[in-house]
Protein backbone atom coordinates (compact mmCIF):
# COMPACT_ATOMS: atom_id res chain seq x y z
CA UNK A 1 0.00 0.00 0.00
CA UNK A 2 1.45 3.13 -0.71
CA UNK A 3 2.03 6.03 2.16
CA UNK A 4 1.61 9.43 2.32
CA UNK A 5 4.69 10.97 4.69
CA UNK A 6 5.05 10.21 8.29
CA UNK A 7 6.34 13.12 8.82
CA UNK A 8 3.27 15.42 7.66
CA UNK A 9 1.31 13.19 9.70
CA UNK A 10 2.58 13.26 12.74
CA UNK A 11 2.73 17.49 12.60
CA UNK A 12 -0.70 17.27 11.28
CA UNK A 13 -2.02 15.34 14.45
CA UNK A 14 -0.39 17.25 16.72
CA UNK A 15 -1.99 20.58 15.88
CA UNK A 16 -4.87 19.03 15.66
CA UNK A 17 -5.32 17.92 19.04
CA UNK A 18 -5.12 21.76 19.81
CA UNK A 19 -8.15 23.77 20.28
CA UNK A 20 -8.45 25.75 17.42
CA UNK A 21 -11.46 28.30 15.63
CA UNK A 22 -13.29 26.82 12.79
CA UNK A 23 -13.42 29.65 10.38
CA UNK A 24 -12.48 28.25 7.78
CA UNK A 25 -16.03 26.28 7.49
CA UNK A 26 -18.09 29.26 7.03
CA UNK A 27 -15.83 30.32 4.64
CA UNK A 28 -16.64 27.55 2.36
CA UNK A 29 -20.34 27.82 3.26
CA UNK A 30 -20.07 31.67 1.76
CA UNK A 31 -18.32 29.78 -1.17
CA UNK A 32 -20.99 27.24 -1.61
CA UNK A 33 -23.58 30.30 -1.60
CA UNK A 34 -22.19 31.93 -4.05
CA UNK A 35 -20.97 28.84 -6.14
CA UNK A 36 -25.52 27.55 -5.87
CA UNK A 37 -26.35 31.12 -7.49
CA UNK A 38 -23.63 31.03 -10.13
CA UNK A 39 -24.74 27.12 -11.60
CA UNK A 40 -28.28 28.76 -10.96
CA UNK A 41 -27.90 31.97 -13.17
CA UNK A 42 -25.77 30.41 -15.95
CA UNK A 43 -28.09 27.11 -16.56
CA UNK A 44 -31.75 29.16 -15.79
CA UNK A 45 -32.04 28.91 -19.13
CA UNK A 46 -31.87 25.66 -19.56
CA UNK A 47 -35.39 25.58 -17.85
CA UNK A 48 -36.91 27.74 -19.82
CA UNK A 49 -35.61 27.20 -23.78
CA UNK A 50 -38.23 25.26 -24.50
CA UNK A 51 -40.64 28.13 -23.98
CA UNK A 52 -38.68 30.85 -24.94
CA UNK A 53 -37.19 29.05 -28.37
CA UNK A 54 -41.01 28.97 -29.38
CA UNK A 55 -41.69 32.55 -28.13
CA UNK A 56 -38.59 33.88 -29.74
CA UNK A 57 -38.59 32.07 -33.27
CA UNK A 58 -34.90 30.09 -32.24
CA UNK A 59 -34.62 26.28 -33.82
CA UNK A 60 -31.79 23.89 -32.15
CA UNK A 61 -29.08 25.26 -34.19
CA UNK A 62 -29.79 28.92 -32.78
CA UNK A 63 -30.21 27.71 -29.08
CA UNK A 64 -26.91 25.82 -29.28
CA UNK A 65 -25.31 29.54 -29.97
CA UNK A 66 -27.36 30.95 -27.67
CA UNK A 67 -26.32 28.46 -24.84
CA UNK A 68 -22.55 28.58 -25.69
CA UNK A 69 -22.35 32.12 -25.78
CA UNK A 70 -22.47 32.14 -22.10
CA UNK A 71 -18.79 29.99 -22.31
CA UNK A 72 -17.68 32.16 -25.36
CA UNK A 73 -16.50 34.98 -22.78
CA UNK A 74 -16.18 32.68 -19.94
CA UNK A 75 -13.44 30.40 -21.13
CA UNK A 76 -11.31 33.13 -22.85
CA UNK A 77 -11.16 35.09 -19.52
CA UNK A 78 -10.09 32.04 -17.73
CA UNK A 79 -6.65 32.54 -17.49
CA UNK A 80 -6.44 36.59 -17.37
CA UNK A 81 -8.87 35.83 -14.15
CA UNK A 82 -6.18 33.35 -12.75
CA UNK A 83 -3.87 36.48 -13.11
CA UNK A 84 -6.33 38.54 -11.52
CA UNK A 85 -6.80 36.02 -8.43
CA UNK A 86 -2.91 35.99 -7.73
CA UNK A 87 -2.38 39.58 -8.24
CA UNK A 88 -5.88 41.49 -6.59
CA UNK A 89 -7.06 39.31 -4.17
CA UNK A 90 -10.44 37.02 -3.65
CA UNK A 91 -12.86 39.58 -2.05
CA UNK A 92 -13.29 42.27 -4.15
CA UNK A 93 -13.19 40.06 -7.03
CA UNK A 94 -15.82 38.07 -6.44
CA UNK A 95 -17.97 40.98 -5.18
CA UNK A 96 -17.84 42.44 -8.81
CA UNK A 97 -17.91 39.27 -10.62
CA UNK A 98 -21.36 38.31 -8.39
CA UNK A 99 -22.69 41.82 -9.36
CA UNK A 100 -22.32 41.80 -12.78
CA UNK A 101 -23.46 38.45 -13.76
CA UNK A 102 -26.52 39.19 -11.30
CA UNK A 103 -27.25 42.12 -13.11
CA UNK A 104 -26.92 40.27 -16.63
CA UNK A 105 -29.30 37.57 -15.30
CA UNK A 106 -32.00 39.74 -14.35
CA UNK A 107 -31.52 41.70 -18.32
CA UNK A 108 -32.08 38.35 -19.62
CA UNK A 109 -35.73 38.73 -18.91
CA UNK A 110 -36.00 41.91 -20.74
CA UNK A 111 -34.81 39.94 -24.07
CA UNK A 112 -36.92 40.05 -27.12
CA UNK A 113 -35.13 38.38 -29.59
CA UNK A 114 -31.44 36.45 -30.66
CA UNK A 115 -29.37 39.06 -30.85
CA UNK A 116 -29.84 40.36 -27.25
CA UNK A 117 -29.98 37.02 -25.39
CA UNK A 118 -26.67 36.57 -27.02
CA UNK A 119 -25.02 39.70 -25.49
CA UNK A 120 -26.19 39.01 -22.47
CA UNK A 121 -25.36 35.42 -22.40
CA UNK A 122 -21.90 36.88 -22.71
CA UNK A 123 -21.96 39.46 -20.40
CA UNK A 124 -23.01 36.33 -17.94
CA UNK A 125 -19.67 34.65 -19.27
CA UNK A 126 -17.37 37.92 -18.42
CA UNK A 127 -18.73 38.25 -15.03
CA UNK A 128 -18.87 34.69 -14.43
CA UNK A 129 -15.23 33.82 -15.24
CA UNK A 130 -13.53 34.29 -12.19
CA UNK A 131 -15.73 32.24 -9.92
CA UNK A 132 -13.80 28.55 -9.80
CA UNK A 133 -9.90 30.08 -10.06
CA UNK A 134 -11.15 32.23 -7.25
CA UNK A 135 -12.77 28.63 -5.71
CA UNK A 136 -10.04 27.03 -6.15
CA UNK A 137 -7.64 29.73 -4.73
CA UNK A 138 -9.75 29.77 -1.23
CA UNK A 139 -9.48 26.09 -0.86
CA UNK A 140 -6.01 25.82 -1.14
CA UNK A 141 -5.41 29.20 0.84
CA UNK A 142 -7.96 28.19 3.43
CA UNK A 143 -8.15 24.12 3.83
CA UNK A 144 -5.24 21.58 4.91
CA UNK A 145 -4.72 18.93 2.15
CA UNK A 146 -6.80 16.25 4.67
CA UNK A 147 -9.77 18.70 4.10
CA UNK A 148 -9.72 19.91 0.87
CA UNK A 149 -11.64 16.89 -0.53
CA UNK A 150 -14.59 17.69 1.36
CA UNK A 151 -14.63 21.22 1.00
CA UNK A 152 -14.18 21.10 -2.63
CA UNK A 153 -17.09 18.59 -2.63
CA UNK A 154 -19.30 20.92 -0.32
CA UNK A 155 -18.87 24.17 -3.08
CA UNK A 156 -19.59 21.37 -6.32
CA UNK A 157 -22.11 20.09 -4.25
CA UNK A 158 -23.71 23.68 -4.00
CA UNK A 159 -23.27 23.67 -7.89
CA UNK A 160 -26.01 20.94 -8.13
CA UNK A 161 -28.25 21.66 -5.16
CA UNK A 162 -29.61 24.39 -7.47
CA UNK A 163 -30.10 22.63 -10.21
CA UNK A 164 -31.91 19.70 -7.74
CA UNK A 165 -33.96 21.76 -5.77
CA UNK A 166 -34.96 25.08 -7.69
CA UNK A 167 -35.89 23.02 -10.89
CA UNK A 168 -39.20 22.36 -9.53
CA UNK A 169 -39.40 26.03 -8.49
CA UNK A 170 -38.55 27.81 -11.55
CA UNK A 171 -40.49 25.33 -13.42
CA UNK A 172 -43.60 26.87 -11.67
CA UNK A 173 -42.40 30.08 -11.72
CA UNK A 174 -42.36 29.57 -15.54
CA UNK A 175 -45.48 27.78 -16.13
CA UNK A 176 -47.55 30.84 -13.31
CA UNK A 177 -45.36 33.71 -14.33
CA UNK A 178 -43.71 33.17 -17.59
CA UNK A 179 -40.33 32.39 -18.18
CA UNK A 180 -38.87 36.16 -17.79
CA UNK A 181 -39.60 35.58 -14.23
CA UNK A 182 -37.40 32.90 -14.07
CA UNK A 183 -34.51 35.53 -14.76
CA UNK A 184 -36.08 38.23 -12.38
CA UNK A 185 -36.08 36.16 -9.48
CA UNK A 186 -32.30 34.52 -9.69
CA UNK A 187 -30.60 37.74 -10.55
CA UNK A 188 -32.20 39.41 -7.49
CA UNK A 189 -30.94 37.03 -5.60
CA UNK A 190 -27.55 37.26 -6.77
CA UNK A 191 -27.43 41.69 -6.39
CA UNK A 192 -28.29 40.73 -2.52
CA UNK A 193 -25.41 37.55 -2.17
CA UNK A 194 -22.91 40.23 -3.60
CA UNK A 195 -23.50 42.53 -0.94
CA UNK A 196 -23.19 39.48 1.76
CA UNK A 197 -20.02 38.48 0.42
CA UNK A 198 -18.30 42.02 0.47
CA UNK A 199 -18.81 42.14 4.04
CA UNK A 200 -18.43 38.66 5.14
CA UNK A 201 -15.23 37.63 3.36
CA UNK A 202 -11.57 38.09 4.34
CA UNK A 203 -8.59 36.15 3.77
CA UNK A 204 -7.00 34.22 5.93
CA UNK A 205 -4.41 36.70 7.38
CA UNK A 206 -6.85 39.18 7.73
CA UNK A 207 -10.11 37.85 9.34
CA UNK A 208 -10.30 39.00 12.62
CA UNK A 209 -11.78 36.14 13.84
CA UNK A 210 -9.47 33.28 12.74
CA UNK A 211 -6.95 32.05 15.67
CA UNK A 212 -3.47 31.21 15.28
CA UNK A 213 -4.33 27.56 15.81
CA UNK A 214 -6.26 27.36 12.79
CA UNK A 215 -3.72 29.47 11.33
CA UNK A 216 -1.31 26.77 12.14
CA UNK A 217 -3.67 23.61 11.11
CA UNK A 218 -4.09 25.60 7.51
CA UNK A 219 0.10 26.01 7.61
CA UNK A 220 0.96 22.47 8.64
CA UNK A 221 -1.53 20.73 5.60
CA UNK A 222 -0.05 22.47 3.67
CA UNK A 223 -2.98 25.56 2.83
CA UNK A 224 -1.31 28.85 1.69
CA UNK A 225 -2.68 31.16 4.89
CA UNK A 226 0.56 32.72 5.24
CA UNK A 227 1.20 33.46 1.66
CA UNK A 228 -1.73 36.36 0.73
CA UNK A 229 -0.24 39.05 2.59
CA UNK A 230 0.86 40.27 -0.10
CA UNK A 231 0.20 40.72 -3.63
CA UNK A 232 2.18 37.84 -6.34
CA UNK A 233 3.31 38.56 -9.54
CA UNK A 234 3.09 36.32 -12.37
CA UNK A 235 4.89 36.36 -15.15
CA UNK A 236 3.94 35.08 -18.71
CA UNK A 237 7.56 32.96 -18.63
CA UNK A 238 5.89 31.78 -15.17
CA UNK A 239 2.38 30.93 -16.93
CA UNK A 240 4.72 28.84 -19.95
CA UNK A 241 6.02 26.24 -17.52
CA UNK A 242 2.60 24.92 -16.59
CA UNK A 243 2.33 23.41 -19.64
CA UNK A 244 5.39 21.88 -19.65
CA UNK A 245 4.26 18.94 -17.00
CA UNK A 246 2.16 15.86 -18.12
CA UNK A 247 0.09 15.31 -14.91
CA UNK A 248 -1.66 18.65 -16.03
CA UNK A 249 -2.23 18.19 -19.75
CA UNK A 250 -3.69 14.54 -18.27
CA UNK A 251 -5.81 16.89 -16.00
CA UNK A 252 -6.36 19.54 -19.32
CA UNK A 253 -7.29 16.58 -21.56
CA UNK A 254 -9.90 15.04 -18.22
CA UNK A 255 -11.35 18.08 -17.47
CA UNK A 256 -12.20 19.08 -21.15
CA UNK A 257 -14.28 15.73 -21.53
CA UNK A 258 -16.00 15.89 -18.12
CA UNK A 259 -16.96 19.55 -18.56
CA UNK A 260 -18.10 18.80 -22.26
CA UNK A 261 -20.79 15.70 -20.55
CA UNK A 262 -21.69 18.11 -17.25
CA UNK A 263 -22.81 21.22 -19.90
CA UNK A 264 -25.52 18.64 -21.80
CA UNK A 265 -26.77 18.50 -18.40
CA UNK A 266 -27.03 22.46 -18.05
CA UNK A 267 -28.33 23.51 -20.92
CA UNK A 268 -29.96 20.29 -23.48
CA UNK A 269 -31.26 17.77 -20.49
CA UNK A 270 -34.67 19.49 -20.06
CA UNK A 271 -35.38 19.76 -23.66
CA UNK A 272 -33.92 16.13 -24.48
CA UNK A 273 -36.55 14.93 -22.15
CA UNK A 274 -39.30 16.58 -23.45
CA UNK A 275 -38.51 16.46 -27.11
CA UNK A 276 -36.86 13.25 -27.29
CA UNK A 277 -38.78 11.49 -24.01
CA UNK A 278 -41.81 13.08 -24.61
CA UNK A 279 -42.51 14.09 -21.10
CA UNK A 280 -44.24 17.49 -20.28
CA UNK A 281 -42.73 20.21 -18.51
CA UNK A 282 -44.42 19.68 -15.46
CA UNK A 283 -43.38 16.21 -15.10
CA UNK A 284 -39.88 17.18 -15.92
CA UNK A 285 -40.10 19.23 -12.67
CA UNK A 286 -40.89 16.14 -10.46
CA UNK A 287 -38.78 13.48 -12.58
CA UNK A 288 -35.86 15.55 -13.64
CA UNK A 289 -34.41 16.74 -10.44
CA UNK A 290 -33.55 13.23 -9.77
CA UNK A 291 -30.06 12.96 -12.00
CA UNK A 292 -29.42 16.17 -10.10
CA UNK A 293 -30.11 14.22 -6.66
CA UNK A 294 -27.65 11.46 -7.92
CA UNK A 295 -25.36 14.47 -9.13
CA UNK A 296 -25.23 15.87 -5.26
CA UNK A 297 -24.23 12.36 -4.33
CA UNK A 298 -21.60 11.70 -6.63
CA UNK A 299 -19.78 15.11 -5.77
CA UNK A 300 -19.89 14.51 -1.96
CA UNK A 301 -19.20 10.54 -1.94
CA UNK A 302 -16.00 11.46 -4.36
CA UNK A 303 -14.63 14.37 -2.28
CA UNK A 304 -15.09 12.87 1.05
CA UNK A 305 -14.27 9.32 -0.23
CA UNK A 306 -11.22 10.86 -1.71
CA UNK A 307 -10.28 12.30 1.98
CA UNK A 308 -10.64 9.38 3.49
CA UNK A 309 -8.33 6.88 0.91
CA UNK A 310 -6.10 10.19 2.01
CA UNK A 311 -6.63 9.64 5.58
CA UNK A 312 -6.00 5.89 5.50
CA UNK A 313 -2.59 6.23 4.38
CA UNK A 314 -3.09 6.15 0.61
CA UNK A 315 -0.99 8.39 -1.70
CA UNK A 316 -2.49 11.41 -3.29
CA UNK A 317 -1.99 10.17 -6.93
CA UNK A 318 -4.41 6.73 -5.41
CA UNK A 319 -6.88 8.62 -3.52
CA UNK A 320 -7.37 11.53 -5.79
CA UNK A 321 -7.77 9.05 -8.66
CA UNK A 322 -9.73 6.56 -7.80
CA UNK A 323 -12.93 8.35 -7.31
CA UNK A 324 -12.04 10.26 -10.37
CA UNK A 325 -11.54 6.93 -12.98
CA UNK A 326 -14.38 5.55 -11.44
CA UNK A 327 -16.96 8.53 -11.75
CA UNK A 328 -15.98 8.52 -15.78
CA UNK A 329 -16.95 4.76 -16.12
CA UNK A 330 -19.78 5.61 -14.44
CA UNK A 331 -20.41 8.82 -16.95
CA UNK A 332 -19.79 6.11 -19.75
CA UNK A 333 -23.49 4.88 -18.96
CA UNK A 334 -25.49 7.50 -20.55
CA UNK A 335 -24.98 6.32 -23.75
CA UNK A 336 -27.95 3.18 -22.08
CA UNK A 337 -30.63 6.19 -23.01
CA UNK A 338 -30.46 5.99 -26.62
CA UNK A 339 -32.19 2.25 -25.89
CA UNK A 340 -34.69 2.60 -23.77
CA UNK A 341 -38.29 5.04 -23.94
CA UNK A 342 -39.14 3.86 -20.34
CA UNK A 343 -38.69 7.03 -18.42
CA UNK A 344 -37.74 5.55 -14.94
CA UNK A 345 -34.76 3.30 -17.15
CA UNK A 346 -33.70 6.45 -18.92
CA UNK A 347 -33.65 8.37 -15.82
CA UNK A 348 -31.67 5.92 -14.24
CA UNK A 349 -28.89 5.68 -16.91
CA UNK A 350 -28.73 9.65 -16.61
CA UNK A 351 -28.74 9.45 -12.95
CA UNK A 352 -25.94 7.33 -13.04
CA UNK A 353 -23.44 9.32 -15.52
CA UNK A 354 -24.25 12.42 -13.79
CA UNK A 355 -23.83 10.67 -10.80
CA UNK A 356 -20.20 9.87 -11.62
CA UNK A 357 -20.06 13.29 -13.54
CA UNK A 358 -20.01 14.66 -10.13
CA UNK A 359 -17.50 12.70 -8.28
CA UNK A 360 -15.31 13.60 -11.11
CA UNK A 361 -15.98 17.33 -10.64
CA UNK A 362 -15.21 17.34 -6.99
CA UNK A 363 -12.01 15.64 -6.81
CA UNK A 364 -10.06 16.95 -9.72
CA UNK A 365 -10.41 20.36 -8.03
CA UNK A 366 -9.31 19.02 -5.22
CA UNK A 367 -6.30 17.20 -6.73
CA UNK A 368 -5.60 20.53 -8.43
CA UNK A 369 -5.01 21.84 -4.99
CA UNK A 370 -2.66 19.29 -3.76
CA UNK A 371 -0.31 19.88 -7.01
CA UNK A 372 -1.08 23.56 -8.02
CA UNK A 373 2.51 25.98 -7.58
CA UNK A 374 2.12 27.99 -4.63
CA UNK A 375 3.58 31.06 -6.45
CA UNK A 376 1.32 30.66 -9.43
CA UNK A 377 -2.01 29.14 -7.88
CA UNK A 378 -5.02 31.33 -9.56
CA UNK A 379 -3.36 31.04 -12.83
CA UNK A 380 -3.27 27.64 -12.34
CA UNK A 381 -6.99 26.95 -11.59
CA UNK A 382 -8.10 29.36 -14.37
CA UNK A 383 -5.83 27.21 -17.01
CA UNK A 384 -7.46 24.45 -15.97
CA UNK A 385 -11.30 26.01 -15.64
CA UNK A 386 -10.13 26.99 -19.25
CA UNK A 387 -9.73 24.06 -20.58
CA UNK A 388 -12.99 22.88 -18.60
CA UNK A 389 -15.11 25.48 -20.45
CA UNK A 390 -13.61 25.00 -23.22
CA UNK A 391 -15.60 22.07 -23.55
CA UNK A 392 -18.72 23.69 -21.81
CA UNK A 393 -18.38 26.44 -24.68
CA UNK A 394 -17.98 23.62 -27.63
CA UNK A 395 -20.42 20.78 -26.43
CA UNK A 396 -23.34 22.72 -26.37
CA UNK A 397 -23.34 23.97 -30.04
CA UNK A 398 -22.37 20.75 -31.42
CA UNK A 399 -25.09 19.00 -29.61
CA UNK A 400 -27.34 21.84 -30.73
CA UNK A 401 -26.12 21.27 -34.56
CA UNK A 402 -26.27 17.35 -34.27
CA UNK A 403 -29.96 17.46 -33.16
CA UNK A 404 -31.01 20.11 -35.87
CA UNK A 405 -29.39 17.76 -38.13
CA UNK A 406 -30.43 14.42 -37.37
CA UNK A 407 -33.71 15.88 -35.36
CA UNK A 408 -32.67 13.40 -32.64
CA UNK A 409 -30.09 13.04 -29.38
CA UNK A 410 -28.97 10.02 -30.12
CA UNK A 411 -25.43 10.52 -31.55
CA UNK A 412 -24.82 13.65 -28.97
CA UNK A 413 -25.46 10.81 -25.96
CA UNK A 414 -22.52 8.80 -28.15
CA UNK A 415 -20.11 11.46 -28.33
CA UNK A 416 -20.58 12.38 -24.16
CA UNK A 417 -19.87 8.72 -23.70
CA UNK A 418 -16.81 8.63 -25.70
CA UNK A 419 -16.04 12.19 -24.03
CA UNK A 420 -15.99 10.55 -20.30
CA UNK A 421 -14.03 7.35 -22.15
CA UNK A 422 -11.00 9.54 -23.12
CA UNK A 423 -11.20 11.16 -19.95
CA UNK A 424 -10.57 8.37 -18.08
CA UNK A 425 -7.78 7.03 -19.87
CA UNK A 426 -6.06 10.44 -19.77
CA UNK A 427 -5.96 10.19 -15.67
CA UNK A 428 -5.10 6.59 -16.12
CA UNK A 429 -1.83 7.47 -18.61
CA UNK A 430 -0.92 10.82 -17.69
CA UNK A 431 -1.64 11.49 -14.58
CA UNK A 432 1.53 9.75 -12.43
CA UNK A 433 0.54 7.87 -9.81
CA UNK A 434 2.47 10.10 -7.53
CA UNK A 435 1.20 13.95 -8.38
CA UNK A 436 3.63 16.21 -7.26
CA UNK A 437 3.76 19.96 -6.13
CA UNK A 438 4.61 21.69 -8.91
CA UNK A 439 7.41 24.47 -9.03
CA UNK A 440 7.89 27.29 -10.87
CA UNK A 441 11.35 29.09 -11.54
CA UNK A 442 11.34 33.42 -11.09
Amino acid sequence: METITNDRQEKMTAVVKQKHTNVRWFIVFLVCVVTFINYLDRTNLAIAAPFMSKELGLNAAMMGIVFSAFGWAYTLMQIPCGWLVDTVGARMIYFVGLFGWSAFTALIGLTSGFAQLVGCRIGLGLFEAPAFPLNGRIVSTWFPSNERGLATGLYTGAEYIGLAFCTPFLTWLLVTFGWESIFYVTGGLGLAAAIGWLIWYRDPANHKKVDQAELDLIKQGGGLSNTLTEKTKVSWKQIRQLFGHRQLWGMYIGIFSNTSILWFFLTWFPSYLVTEKHITMLSFGIFGILPYVAAICGVLIGGKGSDWLLAKGYSTGFSRKTPIIIGLLFACSIIGANYTDQIGIVIGFMSLAFCGQGMVSTVIWALMADIAPRKAGGVSFGVLNFSANLGGTLSPLAIGFIVNATHSFASALVLASSLALIAALSFLFLVPRTPYRIEITE
